[in-house]
């Protein structure tokens, strides 16, 4: 057994040596035949391991005159201070390719800075698959504070809270939210907000300078029900009071205006820091999202916005 781990551990160090040389220092896989002492086609194989194993992460540099183009039009159109468009793979239904890797360079980017930040982050499937997508730093300088609860109905940690997983990748000091992502009753909610360490957690949260978070859409396929934190009753009460998205579990209509009650007067989220003082980044891409995220944009529910070309055209079309 010890014998075939460590003859995959010395695989993978080829694969990321193979990977390294093709993709870092613009070797061709003869070449990396050659440095590796092995047939051109094994260094193929090792540059494909390197890939499909996660060991090698791609990030497109180059400017793309179109998305590029869209991106000043959706900052023009809805007065935005960032915009980031990236390529479309109309064949891929992912709805998160693309748009995680341009937010995990954006967030990277901000971490950079030797000047001490408070990040606030919010939850969601594109928000996880953009963590994801980060290289390890180190950033005890700077504040990464969550805008939700970690807490999913059963008591278990909500799968796309991401604050524990960013805290260890960029070890930097970070507060979570030791709450349910919605609480049970409104007075349940006000009680566990008012322990002391919950508010200056949320304290903290208004203060941040940039914050990331998902739009997450309402539909029959809504990530809130789906993952278990709002029943099917609930959602078709938000539906039937025009509820189009939500971010971190706060519902609003197409006007970008807060649903009043229902599922609003339980959740246990942190408000959007200002939109006036500081960066608030939407990553959201996808026809399902489309109602959401241009309400989001147009009633200022955000500052900033990473999408794709699809979306980006559809919000203009608008």
């Amino acid at each position: 057994m010890a014998g075939r781990a460590d003859m995959a551990t010395g695989r993978h160090d080829d694969a990321a040596r193979a990977g390294w040389l093709y993709y870092v220092a613009g070797n061709t896989q003869d070449q990396i035949a050659t440095k590796l002492g092995v047939s051109r086609q094994s260094a193929q194989r090792l540059v494909s391991l390197a890939v499909s194993e996660g060991l090698v992460k791609v990030r497109l540099d180059h400017p793309i005159a179109e998305c590029l183009d869209l991106g000043e039009r959706l900052k023009a159109r809805f007065a935005l201070d960032l915009v980031e468009v990236v390529p479309s793979d109309p064949g891929n239904l992912s709805t998160t390719i693309g748009v995680a890797e341009a937010a995990a360079a954006e967030i990277e980017r901000r971490l950079r800075s030797p000047q001490p930040i408070v990040m606030a982050i919010g939850t969601g499937r594109t928000l996880k698959a953009a963590i994801e997508q980060m290289s390890p730093m180190e950033c005890p300088q700077h504040k990464v504070v969550s805008l939700t609860g970690n807490i999913a109905p059963d008591g278990s940690a909500a799968f796309y809270n991401v604050i524990f997983t960013m805290a260890d990748l960029i070890k930097a000091r970070s507060f979570p939210m030791p709450l349910p992502v919605i609480a049970s009753t409104p007075a349940e909610r006000e009680m566990l907000q008012s322990q002391a360490m919950i508010r200056q957690t949320l304290e903290l949260a208004a203060t941040a300078d940039v914050t990331f978070v998902g739009i997450g859409d309402l539909g029959p396929s809504a990530p809130l029900y789906v993952d278990g934190f709002i029943s099917e009753t609930e959602l078709k009460a938000l539906q039937k009071a025009g509820a189009v998205g939500e971010i971190v579990g706060w519902a609003f209509d197409r006007d970008g205006r807060l649903i009043e009650g229902l599922t609003n007067e339980r959740v246990a989220a942190a408000p959007l820091p200002s939109r006036e003082k500081s960066l608030v980044v939407a990553l959201a891409m996808g026809e399902a999202k489309l109602p959401g995220i241009r309400a989001a944009l147009n009633r200022r529910l955000v500052n900033g916005v990473i999408t794709d070309e699809l979306t980006a055209a559809a919000l203009l079309a608008g």
